[in-house]
């Protein structure tokens, strides 16, 4: 199981990406397509137009990290727009890698509390 920290964000990239690109032309779309830094400690996740294969970027000290992920059966529910990314906290990362929809409507709400009493 993949885990980040909270501080660490996680983009998705809206549509569809050609996965046939490996770290390199992942990084350059990252860098020249979204204008964003590859070596930012963040998560960059690709899908491919079929919505069944993921694709995931990521920095760590002195290398990238690309994580792959296909499904046998069934589609990520992918988000489509006119934007280019759209950052999701890991939560909702893990429910789109689980299948679910970035909106879980029965979720709990992420409460931050500052007084116990």
């Amino acid at each position: 199981m993949l885990t980040l920290p909270s501080s660490h964000r996680v983009y998705l990239a809206c549509g569809s990406t050609d996965l046939r690109k490996s770290i390199d032309g992942l990084a350059a779309i990252v860098q020249e397509g979204f204008g964003l830094d590859p070596f930012s400690p963040c998560l960059f996740v690709f899908c491919n137009r079929e919505r069944n294969k993921l694709k995931m970027l990521y920095w760590e000290h002195n290398g990238f990290w690309l994580f792959y992920r296909r499904l046998e059966r069934g589609t990520f529910q992918w988000p489509t727009g006119n934007e280019r990314t759209t950052v999701v906290s890991s939560r909702e990362l893990r429910w789109l890698l689980d299948g679910l929809s970035l909106s879980q409507r029965q979720a709990h709400a992420k409460v931050t509390a500052e007084t116990v009493i």
